[in-house]
C-alpha cells in the first residue's frame, strides 16, 4: 500500500497533469463530443457506473462510441461489436474517447495511473490481500491496461468472451495491479503514461 507521502505526491502530480491536459485538449473533447452526438443522435458524452477507491461506485466519463442497444446487456466489448460507431472505432483505437476522464482525475475520482475502474461485479468482489487494490484510485492507464491494450481483439477470438475475461484476463490484471502497488514510484507512473502515449 502507498504511504501518506506517496499518496500526496501522486495526487499533486495528477492535478497538475490533468489541468495541463484539459487546457491542451479541451477542443479535441469538444469536437469528438459533437461528432459522437451527431452519429448516435444522443448526448455524445457517456457515463457509466464503475467501482472506485474503497469499493465506492462513481461515474466514469467517456466519449460515446457505441449505439444504444436494449438487446445487448453484456459489459464485455469485442473489436467486431456491431454497436461500435464509425467514429467510435477510431476514437477507441486512439483512446481519444478516454479524454473526458481528465475531469475524473481533476475531481479526484480517478488517477492517471492505476487499476482500470471496472463495472460492479469485479473489483467490489475482491477478497483478502487483493482488496488492497481498492486503496488506490482507479487509473486511466497502468501496467495491466498496457499489457491488455488489445483486449477487444483478444476477446474477439474467444468462444465465450465474458468467461475468458472473468477467468483469465481479470485475475491476471489483479496480480499485475498488486505488483504495481508494491513497486510504486512517481517515476514509474510517468513511464507508464509515456508508454501509453507512444503505444
Amino acid at each position: 500500500m502507498l504511504n501518506h507521502t506517496q499518496v500526496v505526491q501522486k495526487r499533486i502530480f495528477d492535478i497538475t497533469l490533468a489541468i495541463f491536459g484539459i487546457l491542451l485538449g479541451w477542443w479535441i473533447i469538444l469536437i469528438t463530443w459533437i461528432i459522437a452526438s451527431l452519429e448516435t443522435r444522443s448526448n455524445g458524452l457517456f457515463q457509466q457506473k464503475r467501482i472506485g477507491r474503497d469499493g465506492k461506485p462513481f461515474f466514469v466519463w467517456k466519449i460515446k462510441t457505441m449505439y444504444p442497444s436494449s438487446e445487448i446487456v453484456s459489459t464485455v466489448t469485442t473489436s467486431n461489436d456491431q454497436r461500435i460507431t464509425k467514429s467510435g472505432r477510431f476514437f477507441r483505437q486512439t483512446k481519444i474517447d478516454e479524454l473526458p476522464q481528465l475531469f475524473n482525475v481533476l475531481f479526484g475520482t480517478m488517477s492517471f495511473v492505476g487499476p482500470r475502474p471496472d463495472v460492479p461485479g469485479f473489483a467490489d468482489c475482491l477478497m483478502g490481500e487483493e482488496r488492497n487494490i481498492l486503496t488506490l484510485q482507479p487509473g486511466i492507464t497502468g501496467p495491466a491496461s498496457i499489457k491488455y491494450k488489445d483486449e477487444e481483439l483478444i476477446l474477439e477470438k474467444q468462444d465465450n468472451p465474458e468467461k475468458y475475461n472473468r477467468e483469465i484476463i481479470w485475475p491476471d490484471k489483479v496480480q499485475i495491479n498488486l505488483e504495481y502497488m508494491k513497486d510504486w514510484s512517481l517515476k514509474q507512473d510517468v513511464w507508464y503514461i509515456i508508454k501509453t502515449i507512444i503505444g
